[in-house]
């Protein structure tokens, strides 16, 4: 799962919500809109792919510097390589107009970043399908 998100405590918030839900992602951060579209389509310094391996999932925020969610969403639907890829928003954003735009730009969930971390726990374990069969479930397999 590759992470679009800017602020690093919130990075650190995802990280053990996924643990603390026993799910196992491979995730991957990049800090915007610029960083996401470069890892994705292998440019630079995400050229190699076996350090950078193509994610099955986008976890996205919008409100990122440089180039915003929104803006780094659309592109995403525009290029044939990048749109059929699953993308997840998920951001401090309360607006209608953010939740409608990205689900006419093809985001397969939307969920408003909480205020505690167990909702966040939530939310997680909502999106843990995406991760395959990365749950631990007891035997410590991944």
């Amino acid at each position: 799962m590759l992470v679009a998100e800017d602020d690093a405590d919130d990075r650190l918030l995802a990280e053990e919500a996924f643990r603390v839900s026993q799910i196992y992602c491979d995730l991957r951060f990049v800090g915007d809109g610029e960083q996401l579209l470069a890892y994705l389509r292998g440019e630079g310094e995400y050229a190699d792919r076996v350090r950078h391996p193509f994610p099955s999932v986008v976890l996205l925020d919008l409100n990122m510097p440089r180039k915003d969610g929104r803006e780094a969403l659309a592109e995403m639907r525009e290029d044939e390589r990048l749109r059929a890829l699953p993308v997840l928003v998920l951001t401090t954003s309360r607006a209608h107009e953010d939740r409608s735009r990205v689900v006419q730009l093809g985001a397969c969930d939307f969920a408003t970043k909480p205020t505690r971390f167990d909702e966040l726990v939530g939310i997680v374990r909502r999106l843990a399908h995406w991760c395959g069969d990365s749950v631990d479930r007891g035997g410590g397999e991944r």
